[in-house]
């Protein structure tokens, strides 16, 4: 081989791997994701001291053991248009990420044309030719342009896209959550709600035998004016509390029935007989905050929006430097269909392109600028939510813990006022006591049920918010 073209075989050599290193060079900075915000050792600090720190269950309504409730929550997650919406954003964000991938690589065309022309030639000639013809010409092309992404602003905007897409993902996730929480919190005000009116209705037909009674004892002058119009009183107040519990049944059969993506009212049959509200399980599976920042679907949003942002940067960056553009044609031109492909009709055109704006009079820094503060929001915005976050789970272990501590207390009241009613009993059977006494303390051991029930509904209630402040409710693996 001599010298001179081994001399330009390094020569092309070099320039090659130069090519490719320039290839391999993206600018801007590299994400290494998001910075702690806390200390995420150890367990909840509310936490009660029965709450285990297990993996705790992503399907946590199915702890109710409610199998209403179970189909419900299957109904809303198939059609409830919220997590419609949040599909069909995942669909975009995967259709855009495929654009940008498509973007690193070469776009291609073909064009294929037919021109006949009468009198042509003689036209160019000014008509001197003194005869006429007819000119038919064939023409197939195939084009390619393509971008060398030198400093990687599109594979930059590529990380952005990807980014992006796993946060659309995350958002299904959290409209998820959302949806399970919101439809069991119906379902147990439902509930609730159906069983007090129940319980008042009890506690009406009582009061209402009260006043009967004492009206009797009114009539043979046993008992004053100021007696009947007390238990008249305590009879309306005791009536007007029914409305407000009627229509709180109604609001929750519409609320239950919009979720399930159902017109108002559909859900009336199904849902209208009485059900008792369902308790929460006996123990608590709560994991730990470090968990907790892994599950949650907003924290997960927030901190691939800040991997988006942060390849924003390099995508700016890269407007600095210059672009190189390769534009290629191959063509085949003839007179006749015939000779269209052979050698003699080929033609070509290579033209690489350089383009660069060194002078843009500050627009490409206010760029850089622009998609380094939107880095910076990003990152505070993920601060606050890690935050966020934590303190909604701490308050929801909080509050349930004091609300289980009310159920225990007026669950000892409901048993006093059980008690009661059974002692009065037997002094009436014993005569020591009168039916109006059994009566008053029958309406007590109904308002002691009302209110235990109330508190067991509320219980049920901050569980809920519980296992949302948990970020449970959706299955990582495609659930």
């Amino acid at each position: 081989m001599s010298m001179e073209r081994a001399s330009k075989l390094r020569l092309i050599s070099t320039g090659a791997c130069g090519i490719l290193l320039l290839i391999g060079c993206t600018v801007g900075p590299n994400y290494h994701g998001a910075p702690p915000v806390v200390r995420s050792e150890g367990g909840f600090v509310r936490a009660a001291g029965d709450a285990q720190g297990d993996e705790p269950v992503a399907r946590w309504w199915t702890l109710f053991n409610d199998a209403e409730l179970n189909r419900l929550m299957d109904s809303a997650i198939a059609a409830n248009p919220s997590v419609a919406v949040a599909h069909a954003r995942l669909r975009e964000a995967r259709a855009a990420l495929s654009a940008a991938h498509a973007s690193e690589l070469p776009t291609t065309g073909a064009t294929a044309a037919y021109l006949r022309a009468h009198n042509l030639t003689s036209a160019l000639e000014g008509g001197q030719s003194g005869s006429s013809s007819d000119l038919n010409l064939y023409a197939v092309a195939f084009d390619a342009t393509w971008e060398i992404d030198l400093f990687g602003a599109n594979r930059r905007a590529a990380e952005a896209a990807a980014a992006a897409s796993q946060g659309a993902r995350a958002s299904l996730a959290d409209a998820m959550v959302s949806l399970t929480a919101e439809v069991a919190q119906a379902y147990v005000q439902l509930r609730d709600a159906q069983q007090r009116q129940a319980l008042t209705e009890q506690n009406i037909a009582i009061e209402e035998r009260l006043l009967q009674l004492m009206q009797v004892r009114q009539n043979a002058g046993s008992a004053t004016d100021l007696d009947v119009a007390r238990l008249s009183n305590q009879l309306d107040s005791t009536r007007a509390t029914l409305g407000p519990l009627r229509a709180a049944v109604t609001q929750q059969l519409d609320r239950l029935a919009i979720l399930s993506a159902r017109e108002p009212g559909a859900l009336d049959a199904e849902l209208s007989e009485p059900g008792v509200a369902p308790p929460p399980p006996a123990t608590l599976t709560v994991g730990d905050p470090a968990s907790l920042l892994r599950r949650r679907p907003d924290i997960a949003v927030a901190e691939r929006k800040l991997a988006q942002q942060t390849a924003a940067v390099g995508q700016n960056v890269a407007a600095y430097f210059p672009k190189i553009t390769l534009l290629g044609e191959l063509g085949f031109t003839a007179l006749r269909p015939s000779g269209l492909f052979n050698h003699n009709s080929f033609d070509y055109v290579a033209a690489p392109m350089l383009q660069w704006t060194p002078w843009d009079f500050g627009r490409t820094k206010a760029h850089v600028s622009q998609a380094r503060a939107a880095r910076d929001e990003a990152e505070a915005d993920y601060r606050r939510v890690v935050l966020a976050a934590l303190e909604d789970a701490e308050s929801s272990l909080a509050q349930f813990g004091e609300q289980r501590g009310a159920v225990e207390d007026l669950g000892r009241a409901r048993a006093s006022a059980e008690q009661v009613y059974s002692l009065t009993e037997v002094r009436l059977r014993g005569g020591t006591a009168s039916t109006i006494d059994v009566l008053d303390a029958d309406t007590k051991r109904l308002q002691a049920d009302i209110s235990y029930e109330q508190a067991l509904s509320q219980l049920s209630q901050d569980f809920i918010s519980l296992e949302k402040s948990l970020g449970l409710g959706w299955e990582p693996a495609g659930g």
